[in-house]
């Protein structure tokens, strides 16, 4: 195997699939990216934790056919450290070591044999896949806003995963991990009016996004088959299991209206609520909200450290009302809120409490509150 590449190509292909590489892998190799030719003129570059897949066609140079698995951690340090210059890698057949050369730098990198490396997940066919397009960016921005909520556990929990609903030309993404619920609506271009409901992991959603700054379409294209989710670009590929069951009826837990409705600057509320919780127990992450005429009051405290309390204006004319929160929940519910002010739609201490946009963005945000002893 021989081929020339840019250094900046060849950087990118190793960012976007390096983080499929198994973080406790059982089988070395599953710590490697598997490296072959293609054609004249491409290499694909292959990541896998055996969930989780990620292929990228890097534009390369091929003067031999080969393959080899190389180190992740090790291929990543060399080529971040490399001149803007075109490196060429060689390796002689029949050997496991691969010559990576870029003018008066010399590595030798001992890989293992890419017979080693899962057989399934090396080529993608999607031929008698069933398929559609989506918009890449209402898609990105409505994980982003609605996918924080799910479970952080990684079993195959429905809970730790992410629903995407397409129907008609709406895109909906929620997550739920009991505790508390994120939703947003995104308008979409569905030519061919396709209707699908996905249960995605949310790490394969998350890893998607970070990997999506280096697509440059519009859309992507999402195929399943079986209990398998692949989405696509032109260079590009994301293949991840599927999580199976009944989701939650999410949409049956928000509530139509409030007794009681708050609008809170969102800016004042996030820069209040991390000076508090400095004082937060860390068992417990407990701020409480103290809601009265027109003023907003939070608190917070430690037995063994002390106490903070913040308050500022509000608009609000509801009765005296005191809830608690796990203050990260709520922080990361108005960190997703992309508007000046939100309305907090309010019932009891003990009510689901809703977070909305006070603009016309379809977003919801529903959160437990917490028993104040």
């Amino acid at each position: 195997m021989k081929f020339v590449v840019k250094k900046d190509d060849l950087y990118n292909g190793i960012k976007i699939v390096e983080r499929a590489t198994s973080v406790k892998a059982l089988q070395p190799v599953l710590l490697n990216i598997l490296i072959e030719t293609v054609d004249k003129g491409t290499i694909r570059l292959t990541a896998t934790d055996l969930d989780f897949t990620v292929i990228a066609l890097v534009n390369a140079q091929v003067e031999e056919e080969g393959k080899i698995t190389l180190p992740s951690r090790t291929l990543n340090e060399i080529v971040s450290k490399l001149g803007d210059k075109l490196i060429t890698f060689n390796m002689n057949e029949g050997e496991n070591s691969v010559e990576v050369t870029c003018q008066n730098s010399k590595f030798d990198i001992i890989g293992i044999s890419a017979s080693e490396f899962p057989k399934e997940l090396s080529a993608v066919n999607v031929d008698s896949a069933e398929g559609f397009d989506i918009e890449i960016r209402p898609f990105v921005k409505a994980v982003k806003k609605a996918g924080f909520a799910a479970a952080s556990y990684e079993t195959s929990n429905l809970l730790s995963g992410i629903v995407c609903d397409i129907s008609g030309n709406t895109l909906e993404i929620a997550s739920t991990d009991g505790n508390r619920l994120a939703r947003v609506r995104e308008k979409i271009d569905n030519k061919d009016n396709h209707s699908k409901q996905l249960i995605i992991p949310s790490k394969t959603l998350n890893e998607f996004i970070k990997m999506s700054a280096f697509i440059e379409e519009d859309t992507i294209k999402i195929y399943t088959e079986k209990s398998k989710i692949i989405i696509k670009s032109e260079t590009t590929t994301t293949i991840s299991r599927l999580l199976e069951g009944q989701f939650p009826k999410y949409n049956q837990l928000i509530p139509q209206e409030s007794p009681k409705e708050a609008v809170v600057n969102v800016s004042k509320f996030v820069s209040a609520l991390e000076r508090v919780s400095i004082m937060v127990n860390e068992k417990t992450s407990i701020v409480k909200l103290e809601f009265s005429h027109n003023n907003l009051k939070l608190l917070a405290d430690t037995p063994d450290s002390g106490k903070s309390e913040e308050s500022f204006d509000i608009d609000y004319t509801g009765e005296d009302l005191t809830i608690a929160f796990n203050y990260k929940y709520v922080l990361e519910a108005l960190k997703n809120i992309d508007c000046d002010d939100v309305k907090i739609g309010l019932n009891t201490p003990l009510s689901a409490t809703m977070f909305k946009p006070a603009s016309d963005e379809d977003f919801v945000g529903l959160i437990m509150p917490v028993q104040i002893r």
